[in-house]
């Protein structure tokens, strides 16, 4: 079996399921991997086979869209080059994780495709949302990726089709800890935009994984880390909690571990918006932006005992078994042998 797997690069978190699945997934058949998209810090160790500059987004320096930065970057002659250039008919099974280019493709090509991922969840409107929902975020998060068929993750059931977050291997039994740091990984702010606010914390040790970071340094309460996914790892192992952005993917490995979450979601964002919805509805800290009380409400977390609610780990194997059994792939066999006979 032939499959292609569409990843979309703006942000780590769709990397970083990818590496988690990729292991599983090759059991299954011979795939190749295209990447859309070019603001992903994690490196690549997948088979890629295509890749485009896609759509992505760019942030501005304290915790909101760069706008321009989106715009500027989108080429719609591109992307139809792109999608029209893709040999999708020669795989027996397309795998999108929220790449528009694949879509498009599938479109051009009349192809069945399986969208695999966090915004497939957001085809439900049972999945949280805002109070005020954004109409073009609606129509983003549910036809931009469009497929055939739909496996979403989120941080609880909310539908049929709606299963656990692909949680990373070194976490599945690992032996957590509490060594008092708190993890700080908020890719949407720059150093300047937090940093008397955490220097006001003296009592509290921050690992902070900036952009930018070439080695490990500690100046006063802080050490600065690189954007490593090994080392990332190792401090959320052992932090007391973590403050991040609105993305899914690691508010989703702090909650599976039991850590303290702080989640700052990006301004404007609406996905990040629907998801901070969804935490706040299981009790934890959200917070809307960073004013000048933020330093008394981080100490406050810090010390406050509170408990966040567990999360399960998503079975890949059983998930992918789904795919497959699912998947109009199946059904194109099915013809196949009928016509024979």
């Amino acid at each position: 079996m032939k499959i292609f797997y569409a990843v979309q690069a703006t942000g780590n978190g769709h990397i970083s399921r990818a590496q988690q699945i990729y292991p599983y997934l090759k059991n299954f058949g011979d795939v190749d991997f295209f990447v859309s998209g070019n603001n992903a810090n994690l490196k690549f160790p997948l088979p890629i086979k295509y890749r485009s500059k896609g759509c992505s987004l760019h942030y501005s320096k304290c915790g909101g869209l760069n706008y321009s930065g989106i715009i500027k970057n989108i080429k719609p002659w591109m992307m139809y080059k792109d999608a029209s250039s893709l040999p999708l008919e020669k795989y027996d099974v397309i795998i999108n994780d929220f790449d528009f280019i694949t879509s498009l493709a599938c479109k051009l090509k009349k192809l069945p495709s399986v969208q695999l991922g966090h915004q497939a969840s957001f085809q439900s409107d049972a999945t949280p949302r805002p109070d005020k929902r954004s109409l073009v975020g609606e129509k983003i998060l549910k036809h931009y990726a469009h497929a055939t068929n739909h496996i979403g993750f989120h941080f609880q059931s909310y539908d049929s089709f709606i299963l656990p977050p692909v949680i990373k291997e070194e976490f599945i039994g690992a032996k957590v800890s509490d060594l008092n740091h708190v993890t700080v990984y908020l890719p949407s702010f720059q150093q300047h935009c937090l940093l008397a606010a955490f220097n006001k914390l003296k009592h509290i040790h921050f690992h902070w994984f900036l952009d930018g970071i070439e080695s490990i340094r500690t100046e006063s309460n802080i050490t600065y880390y690189p954007i490593d996914q090994s080392l990332f790892n190792k401090s959320l192992l052992s932090c007391h909690g973590l403050i991040t952005g609105g993305g899914f993917e690691t508010p989703s490995e702090a909650l599976y571990l039991g850590k303290k979450l702080i989640s700052i979601p990006i301004r404007n964002h609406y996905e990040q918006q629907c998801n901070a919805a969804a935490l706040k509805k299981m009790g934890i800290n959200v917070l809307e932006d960073v004013g000048d009380d933020f330093p008394e409400i981080v100490e406050k977390w810090f010390f406050e005992n509170n408990t966040n609610p567990r999360i399960k780990a998503n079975n890949i194997h059983q998930t992918l078994e789904l795919l497959f059994d699912t998947y109009p792939y199946h059904q194109k066999k099915v013809k196949a042998a009928a016509l024979l006979f």
